[in-house]
């Protein structure tokens, strides 16, 4: 096979420009300390990258939701704990009034006066504002929840925060719950609804449903309730009294049973102090300390929710550093490995030129001398 002179022009002209890209490649690397600058130098590190990339601004995003949410529950629990204080308060002079000997109608008119103040003080606790919204609102943040004669005027909405692509989170106690004591049972417990509604939408729908189903259970219990009226012999009926029968109703199933209303707890104590009812004030120790129980359950809850924050934010932070990880595993040169491929395809390419010269040494002038 004859070798001509352009063969061996394009040989030695491939050979550098192949040592040459290599050496800019190798320089490109070291000055970004990146081995994949485009997409075309590893399409599959560099999808992988960029969905790495995505997880980090999405992480981002939920950790500064979940710093807001944190604060809110903070203040509500702050709050809740404000109004444990003024119960216990309450329930120190209820007992004062109810068992000292000392007591009479004038001191517990003067104990009445501060039974007021901790009613307004009541009021206040209910009616705070973080920021520009009430946090005992329900999904009513811009209208005052309570009025001073302790009419709720919110809902019982609870604002989800989303701590992951399909975890969510309450970050506000309605005041309904709280103060009302609705969604409390008989133990004091609260029932925390099964499903969350994630819009106002959802949760309009969620209290139609409720609705419906409490008229069908009322309905349902006067059915029984007439039923067992209509189907009661003489014998069933009660003993008499008097020369009157009084009939006896049979057992019915109990209603569901709600908390303690605050308001209606301090209100009635404020009346039994100024007309002087011991009775009634001894009553009333009994339920504040089911209004105690009552709030404190709602802080319990409150505290579980910023626990559960907390975690997030820490899965967060770890989903971070494995992120981090990830895309310096891919794209991150071995600055080490990189100089040293450098110093090899430096010298490579002295060879080249050096060889390159011997090999086309002969030229035009040679020929014509």
């Amino acid at each position: 096979m004859r070798v001509a002179d352009k063969m061996n022009f394009d040989q030695v002209n491939r050979n550098l420009s192949k040592n040459r890209k290599e050496m800019a490649e190798l320089q490109n690397q070291a000055a970004s300390q990146k081995t994949v600058n485009k997409p075309s130098d590893d399409p599959i590190a560099s999808a992988r990258v960029l969905g790495a990339r995505v997880d980090l601004s999405g992480n981002s995003q939920f950790n500064k939701s979940l710093g807001y949410a944190k604060s809110f529950l903070e203040f509500t629990d702050q709050s809740l704990g404000e109004l444990t204080e003024n119960l216990i308060r309450a329930k120190e002079l209820a007992i004062s009034q109810a068992n000292d000997a000392s007591a009479s109608g004038q001191s517990r008119r003067v104990v009445a006066r501060e039974i007021q103040q901790i009613y307004n003080q009541l009021v206040q606790i209910g009616n705070r504002k973080m920021g520009d919204r009430f946090i005992f609102g329900g999904f009513k943040t811009q209208q005052v929840p309570f009025t001073m004669e302790g009419k709720y005027q919110g809902d019982e909405g609870e604002m989800q925060i989303q701590t992951d692509k399909q975890s969510f989170v309450p970050m506000n106690m309605p005041g309904s719950k709280v103060f009302m004591g609705v969604g409390h049972g008989a133990d004091g417990i609260t029932q925390a609804t099964p499903s969350q509604a994630l819009t106002v939408e959802e949760f309009q729908e969620q209290q139609k449903t409720a609705e419906e189903k409490k008229q069908q259970r009322l309905q349902q219990q006067q059915e029984k309730r007439q039923k067992a009226t209509e189907l009661r012999s003489p014998a069933s009926q009660g003993p008499a009294f008097d020369g009157a029968l009084v009939e006896s109703k049979g057992p019915i199933e109990a209603e569901e049973v709600q908390g303690e209303n605050l308001f209606n707890i301090v209100e009635k104590m404020y009346v039994s102090l100024n007309t002087n009812d011991k009775t009634g004030i001894q009553n009333a120790i009994e339920d504040m300390d089911r209004a105690i129980s009552q709030v404190v359950m709602a802080r319990a809850q409150v505290g579980s929710r910023a626990m559960a924050l907390d975690n997030a934010r820490d899965t967060l932070q770890k989903a971070k550093v494995d992120n981090q990880v990830l895309i310096s595993e891919m794209e991150d040169a071995d600055i080490f490995q990189t100089v040293s491929d450098m110093n090899k395809t430096e010298s490579a390419l002295q060879a080249t030129l050096q060889t390159s010269g011997k090999l086309m040494q002969p030229s035009l002038l040679d020929f014509l001398r």
